[in-house]
């Protein structure tokens, strides 16, 4: 099943569909998107039930409904554990272990996590009962994050080069590569850091990932390198900001998202876009400048959730990120410089209509052989899996 959209994505459409020109079919802006009409149709009547134009039930209401129903269904779990637990236990010749009861109701369909809970188990011990093997490498990567906790706990300071040498020397070798993955994805941050520059002229801060890119702009697959930057414009109502995030592999703007406000959500929802588009991204290196959003706890945490790799250019480096400088270039001069914009809504239209139909479909690139990021992405995906 594929996944769903993500949310302001369908919005953006919506918003495409309800001010387009007159003459133009929802068809034509279902194909600009890459979706069906059947399915804009439904994301147009379901905005007109969430505005009250028309009868019908509205998101809110569905996820009541939806939450009442599953809330119904694990009242009706937890009812059946105590029922198979109180006629388990009062068999004389049961032997202690409840473990088994927790098979039997998992097999008939009762979660495991509902069954301990009710219980009162941990679920770890009971997957080591079912004899489920923890791998040699489970092992060595448990011994490596306990030496550099303790290193990490007694020198708090240190960065990851440095508990790698710590780990080291108290038998745990490991590379420095390793160490940092081990420590970033535990969150054993150095507490060591410059004092904030205050006024104008502040200083970007420590990077939290290393440089991987080093101006090496190529991926020979999709989903090996994304690019991320943020840019901005002015409207009558105030500033607009765009965080966008593009495949080195097409060019392709796989994921965006557009607000009022430049603050480390919009990097987030970037990002979590992206990866709700792309699928599996796991390995994926995201590289981006040094700005405050993109070093921000919540931006490494997303990072991490998909199971991506960040990476960030150098202080005042453009060359760093000038793949994504370069699109914004091409934003700049196709959509925001053309005229002067009313209202937020206006440009925020202009840009996602730009985007998708404009250089995502229409925009031949002399570097993807004169071919369009759809196009491109389409054939070279084909060509891949035959070649696997």
């Amino acid at each position: 099943m594929p996944k769903p959209y993500p949310r302001e994505f369908r919005e953006d459409v919506v918003r495409v569909a309800r001010n387009r020109e007159p003459g133009v079919p929802l068809r034509q802006i279902a194909a600009d998107f890459g979706i069906s009409e059947t399915c804009l149709q439904n994301w147009v009547r379901q905005a007109t039930v969430e505005t009250g134009a028309r009868p019908g039930a509205t998101k809110a209401e569905s996820d009541e409904a939806r939450e009442l129903r599953k809330r119904v269904r694990l009242l009706e779990q937890e009812n059946e554990v105590l029922r198979r637990a109180a006629a388990y236990f009062a068999q004389a010749h049961l032997p202690k272990m409840t473990y088994p009861l927790v098979k039997e109701l998992a097999i008939d369909g009762i979660p495991v996590a509902v069954t301990c809970r009710v219980l009162k188990l941990a679920r770890q011990p009971y997957y080591r009962w079912l004899a489920n093997p923890v791998t040699s490498a489970d092992l060595v990567e448990a011994y490596r994050a306990n030496a550099l906790f303790d290193a990490h706990r007694d020198d708090p300071e240190f960065g990851h080069r440095l508990l790698a040498d710590e780990a080291r020397d108290v038998g745990e070798p490991m590379a420095d590569r390793t160490a940092w993955r081990i420590a970033s994805r535990n969150g054993w941050w150095s507490a060591f850091g410059k004092r904030k520059a205050r006024g104008h002229g502040k200083k970007a801060g420590p990077p939290v990932h290393d440089d991987l890119v080093q101006r090496e702009f190529v991926a020979d697959a999709p989903n090996r390198l994304w690019l991320t930057d943020i840019t901005e414009h002015r409207t009558a109502e105030g500033k607009l900001y765009l965080c966008a995030v593009k495949d080195v592999f097409s060019n392709k703007i796989v994921g965006y998202s557009i607000d009022s406000r430049m603050k480390s959500r919009l990097v987030v929802n970037a990002i979590d876009n992206a990866a709700a588009l792309r699928g599996d991204v796991a390995g994926c290196v995201v590289h981006s400048d040094r700005g405050s959003q993109f070093r921000s706890r919540k931006a490494i945490r997303a990072l991490a959730r998909h199971r991506m790799i960040g990476s960030m250019g150098r202080v005042g480096a453009a060359g760093d990120n000038a793949a994504m400088e370069s699109f914004f270039s091409l934003l700049q001069k196709n959509v925001l410089n053309r005229r002067a914009w009313a209202t937020r809504e206006d440009l925020r239209i202009a840009i996602v209509t730009w985007i998708e139909r404009t250089y995502h479909r229409r925009r031949r690139q002399p570097r993807l052989g004169r071919l369009t990021p759809v196009e491109f992405e389409t054939i070279m995906t084909k060509n891949l899996a035959l070649a696997a």
